[in-house]
């Protein structure tokens, strides 16, 4: 199996819903398994800043399917959630990324991983530490998870969820 590190988030409609319900759906493709998750965060928008405030987290998958087929599996949530591409970086229903796979580097015309940008949000490294521990090095990157967070440049505008009760999301699955 594969260790997998996805991040999600929602900014339009029932923010909360729409991570849990994409919390099941991962958990529902044939020979993958939501493992464990992070707290909800919400986060300030970055890039285009002109929307509502994000709910972030991370969830650690186990999985059998390579990342090209991953990938396709997330694209079609992301697609049942209804989610639209109008505006780079703007609002969305769901949002779903693949941050890590293994200790891999994947660069294809689809898909980079590590994923590009992780190293400069602080809605992907807050959530990430909470599943890995503060001397984890992402591949490629010489400072350590701890590290990457104490200089990230979009400290502010990240709060525990006020309704994220009990540390990780949602109840882990034990099948």
């Amino acid at each position: 199996m594969n260790q997998v590190y996805v991040a999600l988030g929602s900014n339009m409609g029932v923010r909360e819903q729409f991570l849990k319900e994409a919390v099941y759906d991962l958990h529902a493709i044939p020979e993958t398994k939501v493992v464990r998750s992070s707290s909800i965060y919400e986060t300030e928008p970055v890039g285009y800043t002109n929307q509502a405030q994000f709910l972030n987290m991370v969830v650690e998958v186990q999985t059998s399917l390579s990342p090209a087929d991953l990938l396709k599996e997330t694209a079609f949530i992301e697609q049942r959630h209804h989610r639209k591409r109008d505006v780079r970086w703007g609002p969305r229903t769901l949002d779903i990324d693949i941050l890590l796979y293994n200790m891999e580097n994947i660069k294809t015309n689809e898909l980079e991983i590590p994923h590009p940008r992780m190293t400069q949000r602080m809605f992907v490294l807050r959530p990430l530490h909470d599943l890995l521990p503060g001397s984890f090095l992402i591949p490629d990157e010489t400072a350590t998870l701890s590290e990457l967070i104490r200089h990230c440049p979009d400290k502010e505008g990240i709060y525990v969820w006020k309704h994220n009760a009990g540390g990780g999301a949602f109840a882990l699955f034990e099948s």
